[in-house]
């Protein structure tokens, strides 16, 4: 029997609630298809940072790499510790360790769920570049509090790091639909967007079996809202795949709903797994977190391990409960309702 390796890292909020809740959806199907999954729980939190100093132990990358993958709930405590301390000291340094460069965010309407714009019709999967780009952290502050005060930010673009973020889209376009739109500025940006759109000319000839459109970033995100169904595979740089990606969850009826993978495609470190909300600290502990997202994390990570079947089983348990109008709304129903129709779902399924 296969037994997968697995790090818990539950985080902060209501990473807690929806973390308990994948795990119980993920152990379940393991049951089902045959496997094993052996979790360990690390409680590195904002908490862990208000004891130690520190969001993780100096040798949590190494503790973490012994691990097939990382399934993260939410990190986050704004009234106790700023966002840009928990961020660099947990998710992106994990992200850049490990090489997770390709974040995956799957946007459609699960049955029974209403969008803003619409009941039905889109299936995007958005390719966000997770490594460098805008985030890469260069840049700095000089004369601090003065009137001549100079902040500076600059983005980082390499062709490594262009080129593999696009044939990996690339690879999920023709996998899916055949069509692949590149997301770029290269209008107003004259030096990294034009690269980026001369390597995506580069790398689109390698692949003549699919279809290539590059889109301004404003337009794709006026796109998003007036014809989603027109789009399939969607690659952008770091910030870009940021923005339209909260957009993708906001046409998908919420960040309930809104699933993600940061992936290492090379499989040479753990991929992490994580619903994309945040630990909304103000409901946390109450059991009125919707879990989908993170139940869907968890079934991205089962078919990235090879468990494909237990995955697809997830989502269409995921999508029976939705179907019955189970978590389609907000306040609705519970944490742990939805979790127990989503696990009798699974169940049913079974016979």
């Amino acid at each position: 029997m296969t037994n997968h390796k697995i790090a818990l890292i539950p985080g902060d909020g209501i990473g807690v609630d929806v973390t308990d809740a994948a795990m119980e959806i993920a152990t379940a199907a393991a049951r089902r298809f045959g496997f094993t999954l052996a979790t360990e729980t690390f409680p590195w939190s904002c908490d862990h940072y208000l004891a130690t100093g520190r969001m993780m132990p100096e040798d949590g990358i190494e503790t973490l790499r012994g691990f097939e993958a990382i399934y993260l709930g939410a990190v986050g405590w704004p009234a106790t510790v700023p966002d840009s301390v928990s961020l660099h000291g947990l998710l992106l340094p994990i992200r850049k360790a490990f090489a997770q460069y390709a974040n995956i965010r799957p946007h459609r309407l699960l049955k029974g769920v209403e969008g803003p714009l619409r009941s039905e019709g889109f299936d995007i999967l958005c390719i966000r570049e997770n490594t460098e780009g805008e985030y890469s952290g260069a840049g700095g502050r000089v004369h601090q509090g003065t009137p001549g005060e100079v902040a500076i930010q600059t983005s980082v673009f390499t062709r490594m790091g262009v080129e593999r973020i696009l044939r990996f889209g690339f690879e999920q376009a023709r996998a899916r639909r055949g069509h692949l739109t590149s997301v770029t500025k290269s209008n107003a940006q004259q030096y990294s967007m034009v690269f980026w759109d001369e390597v995506t000319r580069e790398v689109a000839a390698d692949y003549p079996d699919v279809s290539v459109e590059p889109m301004h970033i404003d337009a794709m995100a006026a796109r998003m809202v007036m014809a989603p169904e027109s789009l399939d595979v969607i690659v952008a740089s770091n910030l870009f795949g940021d923005i339209l990606t909260d957009l993708g969850a906001a046409i998908q009826g919420g960040l309930g709903f809104a699933a993600s993978a940061n992936i290492n495609p090379d499989r040479s470190a753990p991929s992490m797994f994580e619903p994309v909300h945040g630990s909304a600290p103000d409901i946390a502990g109450k059991d009125i977190a919707n879990p989908i997202a993170a139940i869907w994390s968890a079934a991205m990570m089962l078919d990235h391990l090879g468990e494909a079947e237990a995955a697809a089983a997830i989502l269409a348990a995921i999508e029976a409960a939705t179907a019955q109008g189970i978590g389609t709304r907000p306040g609705s129903h519970s944490t742990s309702d939805i979790t127990k129709a989503v696990a009798a779902a699974l169940e049913a399924r079974e016979e």
